[in-house]
């Protein structure tokens, strides 16, 4: 099972290494000495945000045992974790850069289509003021609706331990996201319109870093950008439709099925994920997520199995059977 991750303040790793004791303090040090009381030995990760991973374990609260010399912002007491650094990963940025072009929706389900495409693997959030966004982000709350979008992505990054928080950029306008998107065309990348009425497939479209034959992003490549743009629920008016065609990007379809602007997105991005090759498991896990599978396989095979030895419908992944 993987550890679970603590976030600290973008940068604030860069000086830790190895055999250090680090104090994790403020509202994650809480969380983790207080709310889930971690206890001396647990393994533990801990993020910057921006591709710095702690691998450690738990030594205790700082108001236990010695913790002179530890790094951190030196806070103590009940609310502050202790922990000893094992190993210090450097994780590479993500290229090429997926982002979520996101119109406002109604009811919350711009924040459930962050939460989740965060969760699938994209690398960059930007809110779309559609011309059929019934949302509007009044100038008077427009900063507080901007941080419920950067809280949600910077929650749903240490759900799924990603050691990179997506950035949430400004609000955009249509006119806006058009010079974007022909900044992004421009300098290499691509900007998919998903569209129900497409005549072209997600599957087929052309996405940077994927050379021409195969599925697989070369290894030494400019990060680009690749926009995935949804719309609200009404749809992308043509105007919009045409001021974005127009600027480079280009119209696709996701599938038979519409979808609501909370689920496209991050079906989207989880098909593009894929094609990059990041949803391909390490060795080490491959290795065991195959031996398992073989073991329920044969399991499954057995004669005269009993029912309690093993359900026929046991999930070859732990938990995918929600």
């Amino acid at each position: 099972m993987s550890a679970p991750v603590f976030l600290a303040p973008p940068g604030s790793l860069t000086d830790v290494s190895p055999g250090m004791r680090y104090l994790l303090d403020g509202p994650e040090g809480r969380h983790a000495a207080v709310v889930q009381r971690r206890e001396t030995g647990e393994r533990i990760d801990i993020c910057d945000g921006a591709g710095i991973r702690l691998h450690c374990v738990v030594a205790g609260n700082a108001s236990a045992g010695s913790t002179a010399g530890a790094a951190g912002r030196g806070g103590k007491g009940a609310d502050t974790l202790a922990v000893d650094v094992q190993a210090v990963v450097s994780e590479p940025a993500p290229a090429p850069i997926v982002t979520l072009v996101q119109a406002l929706a109604k009811g919350d389900r711009d924040i459930q289509a962050i939460e989740a495409a965060v969760e699938c693997g994209v690398d960059a959030v930007i809110p779309w003021q559609a011309n059929r966004s019934i949302t509007r982000w009044k100038p008077e709350r427009a900063a507080k609706s901007h941080a419920k979008w950067v809280d949600t992505a910077r929650a749903a990054s240490k759900q799924a331990r990603r050691a990179w928080t997506p950035p949430v950029d400004q609000l955009h306008t249509t006119k806006q996201l058009a010079a974007r998107a022909r900044e992004v065309v421009a300098a290499g990348g691509a900007a998919l319109i998903l569209h129900e009425e497409a005549a072209s497939s997600i599957i087929g479209a052309p996405i940077p870093m994927v050379e021409q034959g195969t599925e697989r992003p070369p290894i030494e490549t400019t990060p680009v950008n690749l926009l995935v743009i949804v719309g609200p629920e009404g749809g992308i008016g043509d105007d919009e439709l045409a001021l974005l065609t127009d600027a480079g990007a280009v119209a696709v379809r996701l599938g038979p099925h519409v979808m609501r602007t909370s689920t496209a997105g991050p079906v989207a991005v989880a098909l593009l994920c894929q094609r990059l090759g990041r949803w391909e498991l390490p060795p080490g896990i491959a290795s065991n997520t195959a031996s398992h599978a073989a073991s329920n396989v044969a399991l499954n095979a057995t004669p005269n199995a009993r029912p309690d030895d093993a359900p026929i419908n046991q999930p070859a992944f732990p938990g995918a059977d929600g």
